[in-house]
């Protein structure tokens, strides 16, 4: 068994020896190729190399003939610019030396002329010494024979001057202000009818009370309470006078702030329902009132807004046009008389051909500073404007503002539209009502502004104020002069009196003839 062990082991062993040599004279054998295989693919890219070096060479002398072919192209072109531009400045030196000779010889001709100006000069100064000299002794010789010194005879001529020029003035505003009025008062007609058929806002004067009924007088005890509690309470919250009198069934709240009474009338009658009245209960309706209140007036603003299709106004001005319903302005409540305007004016804006909505949103915004006069001091004007500045709001709206007051001139179809709309409004009959010792200080005022020109031999304002009829002497006035005597006493009284609406100054004159048949 060990022989057999061992001869497999021979076997073996020299199997391997000669699987190695056999793996040994392979790999020589490849090498050998790998070897050659290497030499022909180097002498191929040597080759390769120098085809490439070759084409290379070729290549640098094609470029540097073209370079060069260039080169004498450029320099043969900028010899022949070289030589006309030297034929030119040749010629423009000949051409300047001639020009030199001329200014020279003008130079000459400029000297002469200066001397003889100089001696003009020097004549003129003398005739006119001899000028003044002889105008003043014409002076005096006409002074001595007509009894009058140098100023007064001015003052003569100039008052002449200008009587004659004011007849030519007056005739001539007379016939274009005529001419004026026949075109536009068609169309002037036409827009205010279309406007005022087209909208016709409701209107209800507020006053300055309000009256709370009450099933029982028993109550009247009750809203006084012990010593007076509950009244001054609710007095000293409301900010209203509340007046408890004979008058059956009825408790009258009286204040000029609109809102204070409407927040007032409110809380009495939930008072009133509830039955629990003590200062106590009386606070906590009333700050229950005023959040509703706060709410309704944004609700109120967001309609109108709403109804009139405007868009982006800041939710604190619409707040500011709900507080409009609790204010007031001669009677006339200040958001019906905007809604009024804003619709007005979006009508007149659209006949004329501007934009609808911006004039609605100027008519709606004009009197927005009527709803901070109470908490802020200033007039509405500045404090609108302000307000409407602070919330970015269109530059038409500011003017609007501005210019439905006069402070400022309406710079767009927009702002006069609203200016237009705002005195129909005011002036509606019934629209405001004003104090009587106010209206007739206004009267007695357009009075005197007419019986204070010369001329005039009465004055009677008629039609509520609304116009003044002049009568005029015929013998120092004449029709030109009615002309502008109508309007210069027009313009004192825009200037020295507060009214609304408009005023029309009539100037009569007459020359009448009397007899009697006996």
């Amino acid at each position: 068994m060990f022989l057999e062990l061992g001869i497999g082991v021979a076997a073996a062993a020299i199997t391997g020896a000669a699987g190695f040599a056999i793996a040994k004279k392979l790999d020589a054998a490849n090498y050998e190729i790998y070897t050659t295989q290497a030499k022909a693919r180097a002498k191929a890219i040597e080759h390769e190399a120098e085809l490439v070096l070759k084409n290379v060479n070729i290549n640098v002398q094609e470029a540097e003939l073209a370079a060069k072919r260039r080169f004498e192209e450029e320099s043969l072109k900028l010899k022949k610019e070289y030589v006309i531009k030297l034929t030119d400045v040749e010629k423009r030196e000949i051409s300047l030396k001639e020009d030199f000779k001329k200014l020279s010889s003008d130079k000459e001709e400029i000297e002469e002329f200066k001397k003889k100006t100089e001696e003009l000069n020097q004549e003129a100064a003398k005739l006119k010494q001899d000028y003044q000299a002889k105008l003043k002794e014409a002076i005096r010789v006409l002074e001595h024979s007509a009894g009058l010194t140098e100023c007064e005879a001015k003052e003569i001529i100039l008052k002449k001057v200008e009587e004659q020029s004011r007849a030519e003035i007056a005739h001539v505003v007379r016939k274009y202000e005529e001419e004026a009025k026949q075109d536009a008062k068609r169309r002037a007609n036409y827009i205010l009818a279309q406007a005022t058929t087209r909208f016709a806002g409701d209107f209800a004067a507020e006053r300055l009370i309000n009256v709370v009924n009450i099933k029982d007088d028993d109550l009247k005890g009750r809203i006084i309470g012990k010593e007076g509690r509950n009244i001054k309470t609710l007095e000293m919250l409301l900010g209203v006078d509340i007046i408890i009198d004979d008058t059956p069934n009825a408790i009258i709240l009286s204040s000029f702030n609109l809102y204070r009474r409407a927040v007032a009338t409110k809380v009495i009658q939930l008072l009133i329902e509830d039955g629990r009245i003590q200062p106590a209960r009386i606070e906590d309706i009333h700050e229950k009132v005023k959040e509703e209140f706060e709410q309704s007036l944004i609700e109120e603003g967001e309609n109108i807004v709403m109804d009139l299709g405007l868009t982006k106004i800041h939710p604190e001005i619409i707040k500011l046009i709900g507080k409009l319903k609790f204010r007031a302005s001669y009677g006339q409540n200040a958001l019906g008389h905007s809604l009024e305007v804003a619709n007005l004016a979006g009508i007149i804006a659209a006949e004329l051909g501007g934009n609808e909505q911006l004039a609605k949103r100027a008519g709606l915004l004009h009197d927005i500073g009527k709803a901070l006069t109470q908490e802020f001091s200033g007039s509405h004007v500045d404090l609108g404007a302000d307000v409407c500045k602070r919330y970015k709001e269109h530059a038409v709206v500011i003017n609007a503002i501005y210019a439905h007051h006069g402070h400022e001139e309406a710079a767009s179809i927009e702002a006069a539209a609203v200016c237009a709309a705002d005195t129909l409004s005011a002036a509606r009959p019934g629209a405001r009502r004003e104090v009587l010792e106010s209206f007739l200080k206004r009267v007695q005022d357009i009075e005197d502004i007419a019986k204070s020109k010369e001329g005039i031999k009465q004055a009677y304002a008629i039609n509520a104020g609304r116009e003044i009829r002049v009568i005029a002497n015929a013998k120092l006035v004449n029709d030109d002069e009615a002309v502008l005597l109508a309007k210069e006493i027009s313009k004192e009284i825009e200037a020295k009196v507060q009214y609304p609406g408009e005023i029309k100054v009539n100037v009569i004159r007459e020359t009448r003839a009397v007899d009697y048949a006996r």
